[in-house]
């Protein structure tokens, strides 16, 4: 018997014992004394000139640049100078170094993702983590525990700004069975006492029990709320229609993660919730981090990482392309001048919020569409099925009816009947037993017409194709 099937069996106090020991785990691992340093030297930024920003970027980004010419395969193969970590015109400097490094390709670091492992940082240190992938494969790859601290910095500076507090009391929408899939009452949640933090199951939102999620909203203590806006947004819907959103003042900001955020979840959750969502758009490399601010749009944070926009389309008020990241946090597997995938806008005006920096007007990462089960639960955000699967090259869920889903997988040589039945198990854990599931291998996936992957395409579940922003994945 795995553990999921043991803790499905637990009562409900010793699952949220479980719980809370995870999330006292997960807390210890996040918020170290790195994470205090961090942030606040960048609390410490706020408000900085664009000269002060750009040349604490030329140093960090120098230094990365040095490391990763002695010490990763990758990069020492190029022969590249020593880069010097001043400069008269920092924004010049940091130009002058990114041009002397090539683009790096996804197709490059799929072939040999060892070759951007650094050799000074030592195999005990060494965190092994996946990249979540828009095309729904699963990379390799390698992190420090002072990465993790470092992006949490980046998040939690943000949550300071609008007056949230660590271990404040919290909701999370986000993909832990928290809740065994057979239970056919409330509560459809778990408690982690050690953080305060009310989790959620995704996966009991059906109209019949949508109206317990809304007596939680009320009753439940909260000071924010995170998670994946396509349940929260599911949620808010049920709240307006059922004439209960919340007082002004319960909520003091939503932060979406893990998925798109589209126009119409934005409207309608901040309706719901009396409150501002502060989006954030963040990758599983530690390669880029950006924070959103009240005027709605998205700050890159420079002591973070560089982004450079391809430029296709360019006006006096902005330039939009394709993004290459190039990020400082994470010192295991340096990404520099990484085609990340995503196109971004910038914008060549100053933020209304008044912050200095880099602005983003927005991200296009992926669209997804919702899987609608036979007993009427939307489930958004399928494609961490093959999260664990390095050996799926791509994958793609299609759904034509509720009563059915046809998988398409695209295989690599490890891909055996055990994997398939790995996948299956993943499947049948978020959809339950009632819906038709069809496995097919196929040689390859087709695109959208923009060139776009999208790892869910569902009629019975479809969102609007609006421009939306990608979060990065890691929840609470």
């Amino acid at each position: 018997m795995n553990t999921d099937a043991i803790y499905a069996r637990l009562p409900i106090a010793v699952q949220e014992l479980a719980c809370t020991y995870a999330g006292w785990k997960r807390y210890r691992a996040r918020f170290t004394s790195h994470f205090e340093k961090t942030l606040g030297a960048i609390e410490a930024l706020d408000g900085a000139p664009l000269e002060g920003l750009h040349a604490y970027q030329l140093r960090r980004l120098a230094n990365l640049a040095n490391r990763a010419r002695r010490h990763v395969p990758h990069y020492r193969a190029m022969g590249l100078p020593e880069f010097v970590p001043t400069h008269d015109e920092p924004a010049k400097g940091i130009a002058e170094i990114l041009g002397a490094f090539p683009i790096l390709e996804k197709q490059a670091y799929r072939d040999a993702p060892e070759s951007l492992l650094a050799e000074d940082i030592p195999a005990e240190r060494r965190l092994k983590g996946k990249t979540s992938g828009t095309t729904g494969s699963a990379l390799p790859l390698w992190y420090t525990s002072e990465s993790l601290a470092e992006e949490y910095a980046a998040v939690w500076r943000l949550r300071r700004r609008v007056g949230a507090q660590l271990r404040n009391p919290h909701f999370t929408f986000g993909g832990q069975m928290v809740v065994p899939l057979g239970a056919s009452k409330p509560p459809y949640w778990r408690t982690n006492h050690y953080s305060h933090q009310t989790l959620f199951s995704l996966y009991h939102m059906t109209p019949a029990n949508l109206p317990a999620y809304v007596g939680a909203m009320h009753t439940l203590p909260v000071t924010y709320i995170e998670g994946y806006p396509s349940s929260i947004h599911l949620l808010a819907r049920a709240m307006l229609e059922a004439g209960r959103p919340l007082e002004a003042g319960r909520v003091k900001a939503i932060f979406p993660s893990s998925e798109s955020l589209l126009a119409f979840h934005r409207d309608d959750i901040e309706e719901a919730f009396a409150t501002k969502i502060y989006d954030r758009y963040g990758t599983s490399e530690f390669a880029v981090s950006m924070t959103g601010c009240s005027a709605g749009n998205l700050h890159l944070d420079m002591e973070f990482g560089a982004v450079e926009v391809e430029a296709v389309e360019e006006t006096d008020d902005f330039v939009r392309g394709a993004l290459l990241v190039t990020g400082f946090a994470n010192d295991a597997t340096p990404f520099i001048r990484y085609r990340i995938g995503d196109v971004g806008t910038r914008s060549k005006h100053p933020c209304p919020c008044g912050r200095p920096g880099e602005v983003f007007l927005d991200v296009d990462g992926r669209i997804e569409d919702y899987i609608v089960t036979p007993d009427g639960r939307w489930i958004g955000r399928m494609d961490h099925v093959f999260k664990e699967q390095l050996e799926i090259a791509e994958a793609q869920i299609l759904q034509e009816e509720a009563s059915a889903i046809e998988v398409l997988i695209v295989p690599r040589g490890g891909f055996d009947a055990a994997a398939e039945a790995d996948v299956m198990r993943e499947i049948r854990m978020r959809l339950g037993d009632e819906i038709h599931v069809d496995l097919k291998r196929v040689g390859e996936i087709p695109r959208e017409p923009n060139g776009k992957f999208r790892a869910v395409k569902s009629r019975v579940g479809r969102q609007p194709t609006q421009a939306s922003v990608e979060m990065d994945g890691r929840e609470g």
